[in-house]
């Protein structure tokens, strides 16, 4: 990037790069003053004046362009938000609106009429930025005035550009987000899905290992029931196999005989 613009020929000879450089032409421009030294910045391009007033103070204020408007910039207490406030060029007087930027700053945008006078005029005059006049020479302004609006359109041009690039990159950063955003929830989709599906498979199969327990522990129990009821039915079958032999007369014991009384013997005492 151009650090500073010294005339209308060194700018060119900048931009056309190496081989432009290196062929100086006949019909360059005279150096500009020190006064109109062109510096880029982020959105365009500045150019810093000094106004001095009569007890030889002096005031910063600053020319700035973005290649469409020309605007001087200055510090100054108590502004308005916006106003109309004249400038003289060789004491012409030129209104221009002021707006208020932030804390103490205020920018006065140059009409086109303004800026036509600065070019030619040789003598800038403010009156109302301090408590004195203030006044500071043109010379070279009509150079100094085209290279800054030059300057200020290419580093517009280079920050649109970039502010473009950035844009897309931001763009693209939060597509490739929503993309992982969108994948990641049916990913998360698909898996709850398959957890569901498994758990569903689970509880199917604990459903049918509790059935299946359940009717072996029922099969094994009317096993069991069978083998008593076949166990009694037995037993009560012997019991009256058993029951019918006692009362086959063959088994019945004879009766018992009569007794005979015991013999009685003599005894003669």
């Amino acid at each position: 990037m151009i650090k500073t613009i010294i005339g209308g020929a060194a700018a060119a000879a900048l931009l056309s790069g190496p081989a432009g450089a290196a062929a100086p032409s006949a019909a360059s421009a005279p150096p500009l003053p020190a006064a109109w030294i062109v510096s880029p910045t982020d959105t365009g391009c500045r150019v810093d004046l000094e106004l001095v007033g009569r007890s030889g103070g002096v005031t910063p204020v600053t020319l700035t362009s973005d290649g469409q408007l020309v605007s001087l910039q200055f510090f100054k207490d108590d502004l308005p938000a916006r106003a109309f406030l004249p400038i003289r060029i060789d004491k012409a007087r030129f209104s221009n609106l002021m707006l208020r930027g932030d804390g103490a700053t205020g920018e006065l945008v140059l009409s086109e009429e303004t800026e036509a006078a600065m070019r030619k005029g040789g003598t800038l005059g403010v009156a109302w930025l301090s408590d004195e006049p203030l006044t500071a020479s043109l010379a070279g302004s009509q150079q100094g005035l085209a290279d800054l609006r030059l300057c200020g359109a290419q580093a517009a041009n280079t920050h649109r550009d970039r502010m473009a690039a950035e844009q897309a990159a931001r763009d693209r950063a939060e597509t490739e987000r929503r993309a992982k955003a969108l994948n990641d929830a049916q990913l998360a989709a698909v898996q709850a899905q398959a957890a569901a599906a498994e758990a569903q498979r689970r509880q199917v199969e604990e459903t049918a290992d509790r059935q299946r327990r359940l009717e072996a522990a029922q099969a094994e129990r009317a096993y069991a029931e069978a083998r008593q009821r076949a166990y009694e039915e037995d037993r009560r079958r012997a019991y009256a196999r058993q029951a019918e032999e006692d009362e086959d007369p063959r088994w019945t014991p004879p009766p018992q005989r009569q007794a005979w009384p015991p013999p009685r013997y003599y005894n003669p005492y």
